[in-house]
């Protein structure tokens, strides 16, 4: 998974997204969830003194640029547990 930038306005809500060199703009109301995950296939150890059994998830409408005409594809962002950064998970065909 590719680490992210998420840049966020003053009460924490994403407003757009560094990938690969492209600043993405977010274009409607994020969707936020928290997923269970399988810690053991990714680490041989289970990180300590995180839960490691919850991730929390980010779906986003983006849109490239801050163009209104550019068409909305979907992004889903993973937060690292680790740097409490962002990673983007694969995209579905035809996503961003």
């Amino acid at each position: 998974m590719e680490h992210v930038i998420v840049h966020t306005d003053s009460n924490g809500i994403p407003t757009a997204v560094l990938s690969r060199g492209r600043e993405w703009a977010v274009g409607a109301e994020p969707v936020r969830w928290f997923e269970r995950i399988n810690w053991w296939e990714t680490s041989r150890r289970m990180p300590k003194g995180s839960g490691g059994v919850d991730v929390e998830v980010l779906q986003l409408q983006v849109r490239l640029g801050n163009s209104a005409k550019s068409a909305l594809a979907t992004m889903y962002l993973q937060r690292d547990g680790l740097g409490g950064g962002w990673r983007r998970r694969e995209s579905a065909a035809g996503a961003a």
